[in-house]
């Protein structure tokens, strides 16, 4: 970090309010716009029929693709849960 770095972080409570107003304002401004579009796609008619298309897939993977992925992952996750509990 230079000097000027530290120059364009030391501002004064007003500009640092104003900062976040702006801040929260343009959060505002882009939830309201993603509320909207959900709102256009739950009346998409074509949604409908595309979710009524044949789907052809069928299971990419088993277990015994991976052998030992089983013990594997479960033995992560206890280390995991030991590692919260000593936090």
């Amino acid at each position: 970090m230079t000097a000027a770095d530290i120059g364009r972080l030391d501002v004064s409570l007003a500009v640092l309010a104003a900062r976040v107003d702006a801040l929260t304002a343009l959060k505002r401004t882009r939830m309201a716009a993603g509320l909207l579009a959900e709102d256009r796609h739950q009346c998409d008619l074509d949604d409908t029929a595309f979710a009524t298309l044949p789907c052809t897939c069928t299971t990419v993977s088993t277990a015994a693709d991976y052998p030992g992925f089983d013990a594997w992952i479960t033995q992560q996750q206890n280390l995991n849960t030991a590692t919260r509990r000593t936090r």
